[in-house]
């Protein structure tokens, strides 16, 4: 299955982002919650916004490719879900305010839900 692709790739990213998590607990001392350090905070907030949208994103596009859609369309919109959550988790990394990274990475991550409910709702009324 496609989807599996995706699945793989985004639980690489996700052990990706927790890192500095990691590594900034450790040097920081810090075992639990942040502490009040911005830069934890920061790190923190980047893996749980890819937690927040990732999943269900990853669950539409299973039931798009059990449903029958192409490869050729769960690949797109696999790509734009890896490509929008680098983009978001590179622009959120380094500010909390407006980055070009943070914009698009969130505008393209928006889209794929849009696309994938669209299609899903779309395949449902029409096939059901």
């Amino acid at each position: 299955m496609t989807t599996g692709i995706y699945a793989g790739l985004c639980s690489l990213m996700f052990l990706y982002l927790a890192l500095p998590i990691v590594n900034q607990r450790k040097r920081k001392k810090i075992g639990l919650g942040d502490s009040g350090d911005a830069e934890l905070q920061r790190a923190i907030r980047v893996h749980a916004n890819f937690i927040e949208y990732v999943p269900l994103i990853l669950l539409l596009m299973l039931i798009a490719e059990v449903q029958g859609t192409t490869s050729l369309v769960i690949h797109a919109f696999g790509l734009i879900l890896v490509l929008s959550r680098l983009l978001h988790a590179n622009g959120l990394g380094r500010s909390g305010g407006y980055s070009f990274g943070r914009f698009y990475g969130t505008l393209g991550t928006w889209l794929v839900i849009l696309g994938l409910s669209g299609l899903l709702l779309w395949t449902g009324l029409t096939t059901g």
